[in-house]
C-alpha cells in the first residue's frame, strides 16, 4: 500500500469508500470492548491467588514482635519496608509502607507541601505565590488529575528516548522559583514505556537553580514490570543522586503492589529523605493511628523476598507480552505503510503510546467508540486533556482477552485511516461567483 501523504484525490476517495464499507461491518455487530485503562487482567490476579490463604490464624506478629492486628506503626512493618528497599535499591529506614495505593500517597503528600513549609522552605506552597508544576508529556492522566485539583498550573514538558527534555526542564526551573515540582514515571514511562538514563537522572537530582522546596514526584510504578527479564531496564537510585548532589531532600519516591499482587488491595510505600519522612510523619500522626499491618504482613508472608516478588514478575511478563506483541504487530500490519502515524515498542510497563496523524486523535476515539471499542480519551496524556496536536493515543492492551484485543485494534485501525483521509480529502473548490 502507498502512502496515504502520496495519494492522488481520486485513490484517496477509492481507499475512503473500502474504509467506510468496513467501517459500517464493524459498527454493525455491536461490540463492547474496553481498552480505556491498564488493569491487570483475571489470569495475572490469579497469579497471587494465595495471597487469601498465607496467613494462619495465630498467624499476626511481625518481626519485631507487633501485634499487627492493633493501632500503631505508623512507618509500616519492619520486614515490609525491607522488601520495599530492596525492590527499590535503598536503605529501609528511607521507606515508609502506608496504604493500598501509591496515587493516594502522592496527592496526599502534594495536600501537605500545599498546606505546610516542606523541609529547606519558611512557607507553604499554596502561601508562596502561584504554584507551577512540570509535566513531562505524553504523561500519566491521574497525575495531571491531582495537580489540577489543587489549582496548581502545569507546564507540558516534551519527552525525549532518555526521558524528559532536561533542557527544557532546566531552563524552567532557572527562570521561575515558582516550579515548584516534576512528574516523573521512570521506569517504563506512561505510556511511552521510556525508561529515563542514567545522564537525565544525575541532571535532575543536580540542578543547582532550582527552589529548596521543588520535589521530584518520582513515580516508580513499573520498576520490576518487565516483559523479559533478560531485557529488564532499570535507573540509578534516585535518592543516592540527590543526596550527592547535595540535595537530598529534592525527591519523593513512590512505589506499590498494585500490579504485582491485587490492584484494589496492594500495599504503597513513599521513600525520602530522613528530613521529608519527619514532616510525612509529624503531619500524617494527624491523619491516622497506623495502616493495615495485616494487609503488609500478607504481602510479606506471600511476596516473601524480592526474589519472590521477580518470580511472580516474571510470570506476569508471560501473560503480558502476547498481548503486546499482538498489538503492535497488528499495528505494523495494518498502519506501517501508511505514513499517518508512528508507535512506540515498550519493554515493560502497561501502554503502548500511538500517535496518529495530528488533528484525527478525537475524531479516530470517537469512531471507534461508535463500534464498541472504548479507548482513552484523546487529550488525556497532556495536562488539562489539551494535547495541542491531537495526535497522542494511549493503548492499554492488559485486561481484554487476546480475541478481544484483535477484534479492538483491527476496529482501531480502521478508524485510524479513516480519520486521516477524511482529513486528507481535499476541499472541493467554491463555486465561482458570477458578476453582474
Amino acid at each position: 500500500m502507498p502512502s496515504y501523504l502520496t495519494l492522488s484525490s481520486d485513490q484517496i476517495k477509492q481507499e475512503l469508500a473500502a474504509l467506510e464499507t468496513q467501517y459500517q461491518n464493524w459498527a454493525a455487530q455491536k461490540r463492547q470492548l474496553n481498552m480505556t485503562r491498564g488493569k491487570p487482567c483475571a489470569a495475572q490476579l490469579d497469579l497471587v491467588s494465595g495471597l487469601a490463604t498465607c496467613l494462619e490464624g495465630s498467624d499476626y506478629r511481625a518481626s519485631d514482635g507487633t501485634d499487627c492486628r492493633n493501632y500503631g506503626g505508623l512507618d509500616g512493618l519492619p520486614e515490609a519496608r525491607a522488601l520495599f528497599a530492596d525492590l527499590l535499591g535503598l536503605a529501609a529506614e528511607h521507606v515508609m509502607v502506608l496504604g493500598n495505593s501509591s496515587l493516594n500517597l502522592m496527592y496526599d503528600m502534594m495536600v501537605r507541601a500545599m498546606l505546610f513549609a516542606l523541609p529547606g522552605a519558611d512557607k507553604p506552597w499554596s502561601q508562596a505565590g502561584p504554584v507551577r508544576f512540570l509535566c513531562p508529556v505524553p504523561g500519566y492522566d491521574r497525575h495531571f488529575t491531582v495537580t489540577q485539583s489543587l489549582g496548581i498550573e502545569m507546564i507540558p514538558v516534551p519527552m525525549t528516548p532518555s526521558g524528559p527534555d532536561m533542557d527544557v526542564v532546566e531552563s524552567l526551573v532557572a527562570q521561575d522559583s515558582q516550579v515548584k515540582g516534576i512528574w516523573c514515571v521512570p521506569v517504563y514511562s506512561n505510556p511511552d514505556g521510556i525508561t529515563y538514563t542514567a545522564e537525565t537522572c544525575r541532571r535532575l537530582s543536580s540542578m543547582a537553580t532550582a527552589a529548596p522546596d521543588f520535589r521530584i514526584f518520582w513515580d516508580n510504578a513499573y520498576v520490576v514490570h518487565h516483559f523479559d527479564p533478560a531485557e529488564a531496564e532499570t535507573t540509578p537510585e534516585i535518592l543516592a543522586l540527590c543526596a550527592q548532589a547535595g540535595h537530598p531532600d529534592r525527591v519523593l519516591a513512590f512505589a506499590s503492589t498494585s500490579k504485582i499482587t491485587w490492584a484494589g488491595s496492594g500495599i504503597a510505600c513513599l521513600a525520602a529523605s530522613p528530613a521529608n519522612l519527619a514532616f510525612v510523619r509529624r503531619h500524617m500522626s494527624a491523619q491516622t493511628i497506623g495502616p493495615d499491618k495485616m494487609s503488609q504482613l500478607r504481602h510479606v508472608r506471600f511476596l516473601k523476598d524480592k526474589t519472590g516478588v521477580l518470580a511472580i514478575m516474571a510470570r506476569h511478563g508471560e501473560i503480558l507480552r502476547p498481548k503486546f506483541d499482538l498489538v503492535l504487530d497488528l499495528l505494523a500490519q495494518e498502519l506501517a505503510d501508511c505514513g499517518i502515524c508512528h508507535w512506540k515498542r515498550p519493554r515493560g510497563g502497561y501502554f503502548i503510546s500511538l500517535f496518529v496523524m495530528p488533528g484525527t486523535a478525537a475524531e479516530t476515539v470517537r469512531l471507534a467508540k461508535a463500534c464498541g471499542v472504548e479507548v482513552t480519551p484523546a487529550g488525556s496524556t497532556w495536562p488539562y486533556g489539551r494535547d495541542p496536536e491531537d495526535s497522542n493515543i494511549r493503548l492499554a492492551p492488559s485486561f481484554p482477552t487476546t480475541d478481544e484485543l484483535r477484534t479492538a485494534i483491527l476496529v482501531l485501525t480502521v478508524c485510524i485511516r479513516l480519520a486521516a483521509l477524511r482529513r486528507l480529502l481535499p476541499e472541493p473548490a467554491p463555486a465561482p461567483k458570477i458578476e453582474g
